[in-house]
């Protein structure tokens, strides 16, 4: 399947900020979970919430695990605009690479999805940091789109509005919080 063109509708997965603001015209929106890949601050920002100077971390499927996020059924009348528009947002730097996975939706059918995978092999691949390391970057960091802790903080609270409990994640906003306030 093709990344751009087709006559059918395609989908996308989103476990970032893309679960709360896809930014792109969709016609279902379903919970759905991709297997072999995690949530991950993994990838150092230097475009959006960091810059080359003082980069900071954004959300990468690193591998290993599972990870639920939100799938976007989009019109293939849509598709070559939303593939636009998402190589524009997800790739200023090409940090990520696009493929189709499967992801089972919460109607436990399964799709083909377009997914932004973490490129290991990229300059701006931060890889397994400690929580402390992540903090540590974290805070502090701002770019295009703003500070790095609202991003960590937004992602949180939308997670937790769709029913996610990511531990990982809210003991890191912890850490971040001790050493940058949320809103501050």
């Amino acid at each position: 399947m093709g990344l751009a063109g087709g006559g059918e509708d395609r989908w996308v997965f989103g476990y970032g900020s893309l679960m709360w603001r896809p930014g792109f015209p969709f016609i279902d929106r379903r919970t759905a979970v991709l297997h072999g890949r995690r949530r991950a601050f993994c990838i150092y920002s230097v475009h959006h919430r960091g810059t080359y100077e003082r980069p900071g971390l954004v959300l990468g499927l690193a591998p290993g695990g599972a990870v639920r996020g939100m799938a976007y059924r989009v019109a293939a009348s849509e598709w070559e605009d939303v593939y636009a528009y998402l190589r524009e947002r997800e790739q200023p730097t090409e940090t990520y690479f696009e493929t189709w996975r499967d992801v089972k939706l919460d109607s436990a059918a399964k799709v083909p999805a377009l997914v932004f995978l973490s490129d290991r092999q990229h300059a701006q691949w931060a890889g397994d940091l400690t929580l402390e390391q992540q903090a540590k970057l974290i805070a502090g960091a701002q770019g295009l789109s703003g500070r790095n802790v609202d991003y960590l903080s937004d992602l949180v609270s939308h997670l937790r509005d769709d029913g996610v409990r990511d531990h990982a994640m809210e003991r890191l906003l912890k850490l971040v919080e001790a050493l940058e306030p949320v809103g501050g």
